[in-house]
């Protein structure tokens, strides 16, 4: 028993907001300019009050006119212009551009603002335990950001970022935080153990998210092809965040008797972000506890080693959906992006704050303490020539990667950032694809091959799941003595056939998704219906 306590792919549009040159920044402030000159209230208005209390991530439009695609943010120079690229719009609460029939908000210039509690005052205005709302009321401390409003003005729930809940989770602290059951860093970059690098082994995490079926076990079967060892002498592995809707069990089964890990990327991988962003506690346990109780039923995986999850998207469901892991005894989440930096970032679990900023995941980052860790994923130095190239955001999907369009640029993607951690604290390198993006050019799929070979001839370099991760960071050894490393060793050489040559084709309908026929693949015996978010095991609908 594996206990370890203590999609149809969404264009990641942002990367294509283009950044104005300084030029246009004058140009800009001209603009603003003429327009004070020329209109008269409070539409425009000076650059200070345009910027007064505003965020300074946050873009906002000088005028709802012309074609949605011009909008602002304050500098310490002044206003930055962005311009969405032509067919796009930007989309002023997503704070992103997206295709234009999306954007329903092109008549507002800004995101609705909220009204703040009052945390810091030169005196106190409440009595001990209390703390005020924006209208000045005085609420229980504890009642704040707890999900449903308590102050008369909402305003408790307005302010419940990792840096602003009043019960966020406390700073790092080495002497209560131990392994094996807590790790945290000041910064996130503190190697467990506090073992030399060169000592530390470079594990490459792989990962593939979406439905596992025909369009992609081939490739599956591809790169872990049973010939590829580790320097332990067992075979590489990976992990398989996976959606339910397509997904064929007998290959997942499969999958699971080689080895790889096979974690949760949701029930219903609904196309609607927000979704995920504010869902409740209730929406993660349907999702996520009905997925694995899908996979578990008709993968026949019984050995309690779905223990990780990943949300769709990446849209993080803040406090709700780590207490519903929690609860739940998931081990791991594998949602979180860090931005790119000089060094990456160690996974760590949250009992403490997180050690990096929220970044990107609509900002809904857990801010309480919670008994999970967090894969934290590294986002990916992109640049083709690192040393002459100017700086470019991050990307933590590789394809995301937008730049990256042949097989070459691919393979200096994955050695320059293999080099950035290998050559600093040796923080696991995550590898995340969505399957298609891999078999979109064969030339993507031999580049990762020859990457996986090179990288095999080396004596330091393990291709492992995320839960060995966690295995090794409980319990930190050295290279020289990872050979008899037993945590590593279970499916460790796997022979043998599939458990079934032919598994069942079941056609199912289900009243949840009306006119649908959908064939579910297992070695299992065919449940009644289809499996969906109000009947996860198929046998039918409860009546009470």
């Amino acid at each position: 028993m594996v206990r370890v306590f203590s999609t149809v792919f969404l264009i990641v549009i942002s990367v294509i907001l283009v950044v104005a040159t300084p030029s246009a920044d004058e140009t800009l402030h001209q603009r603003v300019k003429r327009q004070d000159d020329d209109l008269e209230g409070p539409d425009v208005g000076s650059i200070e009050e345009l910027c007064h209390d505003r965020p300074a991530d946050e873009y906002f439009r000088l005028t709802t006119e012309g074609d949605c695609r011009d909008v602002v943010r304050c500098t310490r120079a002044g206003l930055k212009q962005i311009t969405c690229p032509s067919g796009l719009a930007f989309d002023i609460e997503k704070q992103t551009c997206d295709w234009k029939a999306k954007v329903t908000n092109c008549e507002k210039k800004e995101k609705p603002r909220k009204v703040l509690p009052i945390l810091k005052t030169d005196e106190p205005v409440c009595p001990e335990g209390r703390l005020s709302c924006g209208n000045g009321e005085c609420v229980e401390k504890e009642l704040f950001c707890n999900g449903k409003p308590d102050c008369k003005d909402e305003s408790d729930e307005n302010a419940c970022t990792v840096d602003l809940d009043p019960n966020r989770a406390p700073e790092c602290d080495p002497t209560q935080c131990i392994l094996p059951d807590c790790f945290c860093s000041a910064d996130g970059t503190r190697i467990p153990g506090s073992i030399e690098p060169q000592q530390v082994p470079q594990m490459i995490t792989i990962t593939f998210n979406g439905a596992v079926n025909v369009d992609n076990i081939d490739l599956y079967e591809d790169i872990f092809n049973g010939q590829r060892q580790n320097p332990n002498g067992c075979q590489i592995k990976g992990t398989f965040f996976v959606s339910h809707k397509y997904t064929n069990y007998s290959a997942v089964q499969d999958l699971h008797r080689r080895g790889h890990e096979i974690s949760v990327f949701s029930l219903t991988h609904k196309d609607e972000p927000n979704y995920w962003t504010h869902g409740t506690y209730d929406d993660w346990l349907a999702e996520m506890a009905g997925a694995r109780l899908i996979i578990e039923r008709f993968a026949n995986i019984t050995d309690g080693s779905i223990i990780g999850m990943r949300a769709p998207y990446l849209r993080v469901g803040g406090n709700k959906q780590f207490e519903m892991m929690a609860d739940q005894f998931f081990v791991y989440d594998a949602s979180i992006t860090a931005s790119l930096g000089r060094v990456p970032i160690w996974p760590y679990t949250l009992y403490f704050r997180m050690p990096h900023k929220c970044n990107g995941n609509a900002h809904n980052c857990p801010s309480r303490s919670h008994p999970v860790w967090e894969m934290v994923m590294n986002e990916l130095d992109r640049r083709d020539d690192p040393t002459f190239d100017e700086s470019l955001p991050g990307c933590h999907m590789i394809d995301s990667c937008s730049n990256v369009q042949t097989g070459e640029q691919f393979g200096r993607l994955l050695r320059h950032n293999f080099n950035r951690h290998y050559n600093t604290n040796r923080a696991p390198l995550g590898l995340h694809f969505h399957a298609s993006w891999l078999k979109s050019k064969k030339e993507y799929r031999d580049e990762l091959n020859k990457f996986i070979e090179e990288m095999l001839g080396r004596n330091d370099v393990f291709f492992v799941t995320m839960l060995q991760v966690i295995q090794w960071m409980q319990n930190p050894t050295e290279l020289n003595a990872l050979r008899d490393f037993q945590e590593w060793k279970e499916k460790c050489d796997v022979k043998g056939q599939p458990y079934c040559s032919l598994p069942n084709a079941c056609p199912l309908t289900t009243r949840e998704l009306p006119g649908e026929t959908l064939r579910l693949f297992t070695c299992m015996e065919c449940p009644n219906n289809y499996p969906w978010i109000l009947d996860p095991t198929g046998d039918g609908f409860s009546v009470k």
